[in-house]
């Protein structure tokens, strides 16, 4: 599946098949409301502090997957099978945080 790394685009395996994931500005919004991030760069720093949990993994991802279209909860997020289990869902966040905040390679797809 082709992804566009300059639209903030990663590609993952869950649940055995090939999704997409985009943190859109609409999908950071959420964001900001689940970790009561006063603005984005709060958010970004927030994230950029490495220290996260295991349901911080389900909310970024879950945003990642209703921001390019899929209508999934959190709940639903947490049952499923991630590629590579809980270090695979760690790298799946970190690439969606970098492709959303800059991760100064706009080219290559994790």
């Amino acid at each position: 599946m082709a992804v566009n790394r300059r639209r903030g685009e990663v590609a993952a395996i869950i649940d055995g098949r090939e999704r997409v994931l985009c943190l859109t500005l609409g999908a950071l919004a959420e964001l900001e409301d689940a970790f009561a991030s006063e603005d984005i760069g709060a958010l970004a720093r927030r994230f950029g502090t490495g220290s996260l949990s295991a349901r911080d993994l389900i909310r970024v991802i879950a945003a990642g997957l209703r921001g390019a279209g899929e209508a999934v909860s959190d709940a639903e997020v947490a049952a499923m099978r991630i590629e590579g289990g809980a270090s695979g869902a760690a790298a799946l966040t970190a690439a969606l945080l970098g492709a959303a905040f800059g991760d100064g390679d706009a080219t290559a797809n994790p």
